[in-house]
């Protein structure tokens, strides 16, 4: 194995041309072509789709082309084009309805911690 290899195996280049999953800093998944990257790990994407889940709901939200700053990817993977990407229960809605889900599921979330918040004083350890 040369020096080439092995910097090919470690780098951004053997995803080039290549369907990808890409987890940002603020949870976002997006899905994409590699198209280009640089030593900062900036990374160009074609044909993105925002891919958001809730629960039992996805949306895959088309975004186009779009450019990743390096300091906010969290994990990049390669996409096996030969099996399914979601499970079968999984079901596909409108843009709409999974915002309307997020919106849900994130008020539930902010109840949940404002409720924890006055009953700490009960101390219930």
């Amino acid at each position: 194995m040369s020096w080439d290899d092995i910097f090919l195996s470690t780098s951004l280049a053997t995803y080039l041309d290549k369907k990808l999953l890409v987890l940002l800093r603020d949870g976002k998944k997006l899905v994409g072509v590699l198209r280009s990257f640089d030593q900062f790990a900036n990374v160009v994407l074609e044909n993105t789709l925002e891919r958001i889940i809730v629960g039992d709901l996805y949306s895959d939200i088309p975004l186009g082309l779009y450019v990743i700053r390096g300091e906010n990817v969290v994990l990049i993977g390669e996409l096996d084009l030969e099996r399914e990407e979601l499970p079968d229960n999984m079901v596909r809605v409108s843009a709409v309805e999974i915002k309307r889900a997020q919106k849900a599921e994130r008020d539930a979330t902010d109840l949940k911690g404002s409720m924890r918040k006055r009953m700490e004083f009960l101390d219930l350890e």
